[in-house]
């Protein structure tokens, strides 16, 4: 039978253990060492939710490489509002660096839809996507995400860095709406 945690006024159950966050963690990060052998790439993790995510990944990051935060945001309660507020910027020059978004779920793909011309036009060496969670089915602006943790059907979920309403992003898994 699957736990219920109780998040604010939402009923959630398991969906993704610990364990298994933790090999897809490994797995992406073998890929990220392999294929960034020889280079210093520039780890982007878009806050809020990406923190527990970016914190474990970069752990196991074996080349020379630097990390630094942005905060986007498009979520209120259980619903993209569609909008992207940046609430904190990106401090870095990025000319000519290596660049790996690190973000905790693309959804919609809302959110680096808007926020990657902006890299763009800052013309990077190179610029990829990583993401813990895909939702394929909710994709409205597709982007590409060249490290995958899972693709998810179009569940709202919360845990391991994901919120309600800031709520349940400490929890060590992710859980689905139970409801």
């Amino acid at each position: 039978m699957a736990l219920i945690e109780q998040v604010l006024d939402k009923r959630f159950k398991s969906y993704l253990e610990k364990e298994v966050i933790q090999q897809e963690v490994e797995r992406i990060a073998r890929e990220l060492n392999t294929d960034y052998v020889d280079k210093d790439p520039l780890f982007i993790a878009i806050l809020n939710g990406s923190f527990m995510f970016a914190s474990d990944l970069f752990k196991l990051i074996e080349v020379p490489a630097e990390i630094c935060f942005i905060k986007l945001a498009s979520y209120k309660g259980t619903q993209s509002t569609g909008q992207v507020i940046t609430a904190i910027g990106l401090d870095r020059d990025i000319y000519e660096r290596d660049v790996v978004i690190i973000e905790d779920i693309v959804d919609t793909g809302k959110t680096l839809h808007a926020f990657l011309p902006q890299l763009q036009h800052q013309q990077p060496g190179s610029l990829k996507i990583c993401s813990l969670l895909h939702k394929k089915e909710a994709t409205i602006h597709p982007v590409q995400i060249d490290y995958l943790g899972f693709e998810i059907p179009d569940l709202f979920v919360v845990g391991y860095g994901l919120d309600y309403n800031g709520f349940g992003r400490n929890l060590n898994k992710i859980m689905q709406l139970a409801e």
